[in-house]
């Protein structure tokens, strides 16, 4: 027999099953049982937990102790309302509060709960719930072009890996017209046969349109990029910052070095030579932060929504910012000439660039300049302009003389040093693509980077040594699988990844230097970055092994990470700044808060990196039929990636494309290999390539292989009379490969 709380949970999780029978079905119940199953309903329906109606048990006017929950919207103090979802009562639908712990799993709006409720007396919700489990979230939603017909319509999805149409009732559409972009979600339960069924949500326009390439990523992977009246509003209302509770920085020539059409500028620099006669052939480095928290407090609505972004997202034509437009543009933006509020910390390097000191404050400084990487770096290079002139000998120089002795202190430390060049996709002002470079690489950039890590490792350390709560940037090292597939790349290219001891980032740096301006720098580059684990949030300290830093925490960049603001806030409390840091209820939700991030932050990049593949598609589109050169960036079964060298644009060739004969995929080794030809295609390997399709809106290119490291591609024999020999020759590779693993782990035993 189920226990009462059984019973209830049973009751909420299936509203429509509440039929004694059906209860007595889920739970087994027959013959004589059932009796005292009726007696424990009845004594459910005493206790005011249950109310039947008819031949059903269904809650009466106040919600049972355990209901299936959906969360409906974040609180200004950043605490989850739910909305019951079996409400039956004839009053006011009532509120609950979720109580979440610090091992629940990071909850969105749209997720549905089963949850334990308490009955309270509370002036803005009237329950309390505790999660059990999750049990399902939003209905699936789909972005695509909607195709009219007299049913309704379908939707033809825009992602490249989902192939399935959805049917769309006449009742349905949204007045949806055809071609038009589109998105819904799916309606009604999934069957086995026939289209799943969606409605349409949105009308999005002209799929084809230059500037929907963004919008289409946006929504697709549900960036919010609207911000809520209420925080506008607060945004508004904000007043700049004055000088009480701060230092006055106004005076030092701090200057912003940002890219040329950068659209805020959160951080700035000023170096001088140390006074110091301790620390001969020393330098101070300053770097002064936008103080973001003295306006985005916890428990407000700016920041539910910042954390509910979590961090902007950057398209070639448009961003979808952390903060309104008002703090993220103007208030937290270091304009020239513009007091503004700032987190500063002044840093002291001796002459081999290892930082010997350093210490924050809280300040209001004024921007001398405000430059571009292009500017400082002509300047440095011998043709200041009107502007760098004037700070050249008191600005510019010596900020490069700091960094020459900060890269002192990198090549001791020797982070990982990978070489892969940044895309650029630039757009006319209609959004058509004019061109795809690869952006240059600058001192002026390594400049600004070792400052900012230098700065994030202070930031770091600081709350490190005052035990401050705080959210670290964690790194962990490669996997042994991974480092296994990576160490099978450099030996296939004649290069060796030494093995048998603890891995350090000299080692991959040795495998890079040696892979440098030989054919296979590039794919070695590629596979060092893919034997990485991705970068993540924590509370807890696990090191970054990409930097080869043992503390490190993001400090630079609060207008559009909400970790760098936690950091700020840490700060902030750490050194009794203000009321304005970390809240008891946020160093609560650290774990969670770091998951949630972590997450948004992989989804802005999948984000960016789908608009930059759907530009490079629409600025392909127009060459259908052209050779290009590229190199194999990756094998699987179902066929080869190439990376093209024009553009950086990756396309697939299918293995139904490559001949006639059967490819055997070898997963271990990474490669392809024909049945009949012997043909081995493996990464790293130089092609010529015919494009064959590019598709704009999905951001698909297919391929042709014209040739394989000069040789033109062999015509396989597949169905040429040979029967059923590549089947034998299939079977005999992997037996001869089955062969071989036995007898490497005989020789390891």
């Amino acid at each position: 027999m189920p226990s009462k709380a059984e019973i209830l949970e049973w009751i909420s999780d299936n509203p429509t099953l509440t039929a004694k029978r059906d209860i007595a079905k889920a739970f087994g119940i027959k013959g004589a049982a059932r009796i005292d199953l009726k007696r424990l309903l009845k004594e459910l329906e005493d206790e005011g937990h249950l109310e039947k109606r008819k031949k059903t048990y269904r809650d009466p006017d106040r919600l049972p102790p355990v209901s299936v929950l959906q969360i409906n919207a974040l609180t200004p103090d950043g605490e989850l309302l739910a909305k019951p979802l079996e409400w039956q009562g004839e009053g006011v639908e009532p509120v609950v509060l979720l109580i979440p712990r610090a091992s629940d799993p990071a909850l969105g709006e749209g997720d549905r709960i089963l949850a334990r409720l308490q009955e309270v007396k509370a002036e803005a919700h009237h329950y309390e719930a505790r999660l059990i489990r999750r049990i399902g979230a939003n209905p699936r939603k789909v972005l695509g072009v909607f195709r009219k017909s007299e049913e309704g319509g379908r939707i033809v999805p825009i992602d490249k890996g989902d192939g399935k149409e959805w049917q769309v009732p006449r009742d349905a559409t949204g007045g949806a017209q055809d071609g038009e972009l589109v998105e819904a979600e799916q309606a009604g339960p999934k069957t086995r046969l026939g289209l799943p069924r969606a409605r349409v949500l949105e009308r999005l326009g002209d799929p084809s349109a230059p500037k929907a390439v963004s919008l289409i990523a946006i929504h697709q992977h549900g960036i919010p990029d609207e911000f809520p009246d209420d925080v506008i509003a607060e945004a508004d209302a904000m007043k700049p910052a004055g000088l009480k509770g701060r230092d006055h920085l106004r005076d030092m020539p701090l200057i912003t070095i940002d890219p040329s059409d950068a659209r805020d500028h959160d951080d700035a620099v000023w170096a001088h030579a140390d006074d110091d006669p301790k620390n001969e052939g020393g330098h101070v480095i300053w770097v002064a932060i936008a103080d973001v928290a003295h306006y985005v407090r916890p428990g407000s609505a700016l920041d539910a929504e910042a954390r509910k972004r979590g961090n902007s997202s950057y398209f070639p034509d448009r961003v979808v910012p952390m903060l309104p437009d008002r703090l993220s543009g103007d208030l937290c933006s270091l304009h020239e000439g513009v007091p503004r509020a700032c987190l500063a910390v002044r840093m002291q390097i001796d002459a081999h660039g290892e930082k010997v000191g350093h210490r924050f404050v809280r300040g209001l400084m004024r921007s001398a300049a405000s430059l571009s990487y292009q500017q400082i770096q002509a300047a440095m290079d011998g043709a200041p302009d009107d502007k760098c002139g004037p700070l050249m000998d008191e600005v510019i120089r010596p900020l490069y003389a700091a960094h020459d002795a900060l890269r002192k202190a990198r090549h001791k430390r020797q982070p990982l040093d990978l070489d892969l060049p940044e895309r650029k996709v630039v757009l006319s002002d209609e959004g058509k693509v004019l061109s795809v470079n690869f952006a240059d690489r600058l001192d002026a950039h390594k400049l600004i980077e070792e400052c900012m890590v230098l700065a994030n490792v202070a930031a770091a350390e600081t709350l490190v040594g005052r035990k401050s709560p705080l959210l670290f940037r964690v790194h962990e090292e490669p996997s042994p699988e991974k480092l296994d597939s990576l160490r099978e790349v450099a030996e296939a290219a004649g290069l060796v990844l030494a093995k048998g001891q603890v891995l350090r980032t000299a080692h991959l740096n040795a495998l890079l230097h040696a892979a440098q301006d030989t054919d296979h720098s590039e794919v070695i580059n590629m596979s060092t970055l893919r034997a990485m684990t991705q970068a993540y949030y924590a509370p807890q300290n696990f090191g970054h092994f990409g930097l080869a830093l043992q503390s490190y925490a993001h400090f630079t960049s609060p207008i559009r990470r909400y970790a760098d603001l936690i950091v700020h806030r840490a700060l902030i409390t750490a050194h009794g700044w203000g009321k304005d840091g970390l809240s008891p209820a946020e160093i609560e939700q650290l774990e969670n808060t770091a998951q949630h991030i972590s997450e948004t932050e992989r989804r802005s990049m999948m984000a960016e990196r789908d608009t930059n593949d759907r530009y490079l598609a629409a600025f392909l589109s127009e060459r259908l039929g052209e050779e290009f050169s590229g190199r194999i960036s990756g094998v699987a079964k179902f066929g080869v990636f190439v990376r093209l060298d024009e553009t950086g644009a990756d396309g697939l060739i299918p293995v139904r494309s490559l001949g006639r004969e059967f490819f055997h995929f070898d997963r271990e080794a990474g490669t392809l290999m024909g049945s009949d030809t012997g043909l081995t295609i493996g990464l790293g390997q130089r092609v010529t390539v015919r494009l064959a399709e590019a598709l704009p809106v999905s951001g698909g290119i297919a391929l042709d292989l014209v040739s394989i490291e000069g040789e033109q591609m062999p015509k396989g024999g597949r169905g040429s009379g040979r029967g059923k020999s590549p089947r034998r020759k299939h079977a005999a590779a992997k037996h001869k490969a089955a062969k071989a693993k036995r007898k490497v782990a005989r020789k390891r035993g």
